[in-house]
């Protein structure tokens, strides 16, 4: 049985800035399904938002934010983030991420939603430079041990051990059982404190600019064990993926348009002054509901991105990442414009966290893209998730500490009871569920919604949740079954919260509903828990919306 002091689930920026951390003062397990770099920060092209350029002020940082988050940003949150936003930067580049600098200091870009020149950057793959700085200290760290190829199957809970089917007062997270994807055995990874940093869930919608790894999996078990999740409605689509039959998930950086890059309609026609002031430097859903709409309208299947009236020698030095992997599929992006359209990126709701990670349940913490902390309200502000992640990490460190202070041993747990063991005859089934779920999502869940979409997305998943719960319980488990479990869930949370909140506000558009109405603030939905005692389902404590 494997154990530690801290278990963190993730290696994207959040749990490996968090583990280094943590090892200061304990045991650490990182824990990665697949390879350590398989994380949404190693794709992260923009960079990191501080205030650096003395002409600029965290006031308005904060107010960049707060106008992004239509509303429902906790702004004590924004303050707090903004405030250790330059600190937490020198802290990374001190590890060696390698941001670009100029005689001035870190060089800075600017995004869509920001007034002033603040995006910290590793030319246009600062998540890449991130991530392998971190990863480095991480693997050359005497205290911390990494676990690749580890997929998260469910937390161990008081409530499930001991075959106890409930717990007085908050239950209590002792870690989580793993299923080696080699071998497909099941063991119990135990520890005083468990970190869901698991990333997003973009893998929940037909396209999508995350890697196969974002299926929302710390968001799907946080949720199975009775923790509150928050805001999933809103769901941030990037404005320019990529189109291509070989390249469906390439991210084309915001920074890019921040450099001075237009949209245009296949004619060549430049619309984006006709929907907002800032025109193409608009907020996310802004852009993204623009372009959607412009295709619509026409009947196109993409639009244009034109930045060629900028010089090729700038942009071979702001993008060669970007530039490289356009000419492998044939574009030339100094002499022509880029094909492009909006695809999922970003939860901006999520597991119900403080801002240290403190969630519903003891010894269970939630930071990065996987927690709701109120930081992005509606719609992000581009480049304020790498910071949050940062931010978290650093105020989570303080929130282990108190824990491993109180808590100085975890119980032992049972051993994983497989509810069951038969082979699937056939992946076909898996197949057709996988896009099933995924069409239904991008179809009716997608940057326009309406009531009857909704309410035919939340039928359809519930019938096809049915026939996967089915699968779980009566075939031996494979990576795929647990993962398609994991998105059928999120996905109907998904519509659950969408569903509730009837208005239209930043990231969440209803044709039925386009006011904004004052009374819808931050809604957290609390429905039935579903508990898993091994692999059989017993009933779980009813709880209100």
């Amino acid at each position: 049985m494997d154990q530690a002091d801290v278990l963190i689930l993730g290696s994207g920026i959040a749990g490996l800035k968090l583990a280094l951390e943590a090892a200061r003062f304990s045991d650490v397990i990182v824990m990665t399904k697949k390879r350590a770099d398989d994380s949404n920060t190693n794709w992260a092209q923009g960079g990191i938002a501080a205030v650096f350029d003395p002409h600029d002020s965290f006031a308005e940082h904060v107010a960049d934010t707060l106008l992004c988050g239509a509303g429902l940003c906790d702004a004590d949150v924004v303050r707090q983030v903004v405030r250790e936003a330059p600190e937490r930067v020198r802290e990374l580049d001190a590890l060696g991420a390698g941001f670009n600098r100029n005689a001035r200091g870190f060089q800075l870009g600017r995004e869509g939603g920001h007034g002033k020149r603040r995006i910290v950057h590793a030319t246009d793959f600062t998540g890449r430079a991130i991530e392998q700085a971190l990863l480095a200290r991480v693997r050359a760290h005497p205290r911390i041990q990494m676990l690749e190829n580890q997929l998260a199957v469910d937390l161990i809970l008081d409530s499930r051990l001991r075959g106890q089917r409930e717990v007085k007062g908050r239950d209590t997270c002792w870690g989580a059982y793993l299923m080696d994807v080699a071998s497909g055995r099941i063991r119990p990874v135990t520890a005083r404190a468990t970190v869901l940093a698991t990333g997003g869930c973009g893998k929940v919608y037909l396209y999508t600019t995350n890697p196969d790894v974002a299926t929302g999996d710390g968001l799907a078990m946080a949720y199975r064990a009775g923790a509150p999740v928050e805001s999933l409605e809103f769901v941030q689509f990037h404005p320019t993926c990529l189109y291509h039959p070989q390249a469906r998930t390439f991210l084309i950086s915001e920074a890019v348009r921040g450099e001075g890059a237009v949209l245009r309609t296949l004619d060549g026609h430049r619309f984006m002054p006709r929907y907002h002031p800032l025109a193409e430097l608009a907020p996310r859903d802004i852009v993204a509901r623009a372009i959607d709409r412009e295709m619509k309208i026409r009947g196109e299947a993409h639009v244009w991105l034109d930045i060629t009236q900028v010089k090729a020698a700038r942009l071979r030095e702001r993008f060669p990442n970007i530039m490289a992997e356009l000419l492998r599929h044939g574009i030339d992006m100094t002499r022509e414009p880029i094909p492009v359209v909006p695809a999922a990126h970003y939860m901006c709701g999520g597991v119900q966290a403080s801002l240290s990670g403190r969630t519903a349940l003891d010894g269970l913490l939630a930071i990065g893209e996987v927690a709701c902390t109120g930081l992005h309200g509606a719609n992000r502000l581009a480049s304020n998730s790498l910071l949050e992640a940062l931010v978290a990490a650093h105020h989570a460190v303080d929130e282990i500490e108190r824990r491993l202070r109180r808590v100085t041993r975890a119980p032992r747990p049972d051993v994983w009871h497989a509810g069951g063991t038969r082979p699937p005859q056939e992946t076909v089934v898996f197949d057709h569920n996988w896009d099933t779920v995924r069409r239904v999502m991008w179809d009716l869940v997608g940057i326009v919604r309406t009531d009857e979409r909704l309410a035919f997305a939340a039928r359809r998943l519930a019938v096809l949740r049915e026939e996967i719960e089915h699968d779980y319980d009566r075939l031996r488990l494979s990576p795929d079954l647990i993962e398609l479990r994991n998105i059928a869930l999120v996905g109907s949370l998904i519509v659950g919260c969408a569903q509730r909140r009837r208005e239209s506000r930043g990231l969440h558009y209803n044709l039925d509903h386009l006011r904004r109405v004052a009374s819808f603030g931050r809604r957290v939905m609390r429905m039935r828990r579903e508990r898993r005692w091994g692999g059989m389902l017993v009933p779980g404590s009813p709880a209100s919306l």
